[in-house]
């Protein structure tokens, strides 16, 4: 009975001096991250970078200028006043990339000409918070990274545009707003996401010779005109289901959409609270940060009420579209096409504008 004790002690000393060889091997993985993680510079105040870099009342937390891509890549884990815009945005469109996976092992977006327009505004959605992401994250290395990116993410502005006028106006219309707009909302509704992008990287490169106010009166007003006509449909379903008390869910879900939009343009238009705390709000409570939160709320509202009516009004929007999906597909993909024509078009003018400058 003795040698079974004496092996038995044995083995539990061996497995103890595993476990602390496992513990001691734990406790270097910090020491391993660090060295796999370069230290990176220090955020910098306001004055230490261009102006273009410059936000109002947000006095530190900007990142050095001409630095290596991987340095910006890696400023994804660093404390920096952008990093709350970056991961706000990045981590909706992995939310809304999961959501595109589910759906797509239960609805057939290749042979289902009823589905592309559900496919048309998950890819809009992807693209524009992919492209706001990578906007924000890498718009810091050069004054040309900076137009560059942020035309890129006003591409992505004018595309989630027209995916959202598309699929309000394909599964959320009521027959009667259908019968007043036919033939008219979907050609309107892709001339003003143009214009909202065209807009936005007009504003952006005049905007050193103009004042502030002026610059986001580009952004705003072609935006809003835009907006007013994506969102009618939905605004005319909802007036109508008040009136008729009915307790539709994709009715809720569209209304929060509605308000989480307005409380973020609120925000987007007016820098509230970093105008009354000046440098408080450097790198967390920009309005910026807060406008994001709630276009994501907004976002994500949507496409639910948008799954819900898919799902729930097949037999009106096969009967009032018939074979309206294909000609929506081949004006999205000419309302996307025309916006990065134009990004590239500023762009262009942006590079001539800094090689005159440099000279």
């Amino acid at each position: 009975m003795r040698i079974p004790s004496v092996v038995m002690a044995t083995v539990v000393m061996e497995q103890i001096g595993r476990l602390f060889i496992n513990a001691q091997q734990l406790r270097q993985v910090p020491r391993l991250l660090e060295s796999a993680f370069p230290t990176l510079p220090c955020t910098v105040k306001a004055a230490d970078v261009p102006w273009v870099f410059r936000e109002p009342h947000i006095l530190a937390g900007y990142r050095l200028p001409d630095q290596s891509w991987r340095y910006y890549c890696l400023t994804l884990f660093q404390r920096h006043n952008e990093a709350v815009n970056v991961w706000t945005h990045l981590a909706a469109a992995l939310v809304i990339l999961v959501k595109f996976c589910q759906l797509a092992e239960t609805v057939d977006f290749l042979r289902d000409p009823h589905a592309q327009p559900l496919f048309i505004v998950l890819l809009s959605a992807f693209t524009y918070l992919a492209c706001s992401a990578l906007a924000h994250l890498l718009s810091a290395k050069s004054e040309l990274s900076h137009y560059t990116f942020y035309f890129l993410d006003y591409v992505g502005v004018a595309v989630y545009q027209y995916g959202s006028a598309l699929a309000h106006f394909y599964y959320a219309i009521e027959e009667e707003w259908h019968s007043c707009m036919c033939g008219l909302f979907l050609p309107a509704a892709a001339f003003l996401a143009w214009l909202s992008c065209a807009g936005c990287c007009y504003g952006k490169y005049a905007s050193h010779r103009m004042p502030r106010f002026a610059h986001k009166l580009f952004q705003v007003v072609p935006s809003g005109l835009a907006y007013c006509l994506d969102i009618s449909p939905v605004v005319h379903r909802i007036v109508g289901c008040w009136r008729q008390g009915c307790a539709d869910p994709a009715v809720s879900y569209h209304g929060y959409q509605v308000l989480f939009f307005l409380a973020g343009a609120y925000f987007f238009a007016c820098p509230h609270p970093e105008r009354w705390f000046p440098g408080r709000c450097d790198f967390l409570g920009q309005g910026h940060q807060i406008f994001h939160v709630f276009l994501v709320l907004c976002t994500l509202a949507q496409l639910e009420a948008v799954w819900l009516d898919y799902g729930t009004r097949r037999s009106l929007y096969e009967r009032l579209h018939g074979d309206l999906a294909h000609d929506s597909v081949a004006l999205f993909v000419f309302t996307a096409c025309c916006s990065v024509l134009t990004a590239v078009y500023v762009r262009n003018r942006v590079c001539a504008l800094l090689k005159d400058k440099q000279e």
